[in-house]
């Protein structure tokens, strides 16, 4: 049985933030288009501001599906599994809008992730603020129980080897359309 929220409660709060892994789900306007679901880690990238928003950092990938989707229409869910512990699916849809590093606004919006968005922020290239219209919890009961080994230090290390010149060049090429040919981030070249 589910149960609708009218916000982040305080014990939901607790539990997101506790959460090593979410999955971030969105598809453009057009029929034919790619629905895609991406998961991320959590580890300094996810912050709720207040029971009706939240963001994540958004690192250096070899795709821009969801900052394309989300700047085409807005629409995305972020699902939270519990692997450990009581069974709960948690999901947090609604509207998001994405800053690019370089845009106004972005030095403010990363902000909000203190020390440890710092530490990740050599290999960020936006941040994902959505403005929650639903917040919902449900049975995990078919979600398997895991234990989280280790964070992976993989994407890190690979950033940490970028000059700042060379993580634009790489977005230039990589990040600046989606696989169904909706823009991406914009960048200078």
């Amino acid at each position: 049985m589910s149960t609708v929220y009218d916000g982040i409660t305080p014990k939901l709060w607790e539990w997101l933030e506790q959460q090593p892994v979410f999955f971030v789900g969105t598809a453009p306007l057009a029929g034919d288009g790619l629905v895609n679901v991406s998961p991320k880690g959590t580890r300094g990238t996810f912050r709720i501001l207040d029971a009706h928003t939240v963001a994540y950092l958004d690192l250096t990938g070899s795709g821009i599906e969801t900052v394309a989707h989300v700047r085409e229409n807005g629409r995305i869910c972020l699902t939270f599994c519990a692997f450990e512990g009581r069974p709960t699916i948690v999901r947090l849809h609604g509207t998001g809008r994405v800053v690019a590093v370089g845009e106004p606004g972005f030095e403010e919006a990363v902000a909000e992730f203190g020390e440890a968005g710092t530490s990740r922020l050599h290999g960020a290239r936006s941040v994902v603020t959505v403005d929650l219209t639903r917040v919902s919890d449900s049975c995990g009961f078919a979600v398997p129980r895991m234990e989280l080994v280790e964070e992976r230090q993989i994407l890190d290390k690979a950033l940490a080897k970028k000059s700042p010149e060379q993580l634009v060049e790489y977005h230039r090429t990589r990040n600046d359309v989606s696989l169904d040919g909706l823009p991406g981030l914009v960048t200078p070249g």
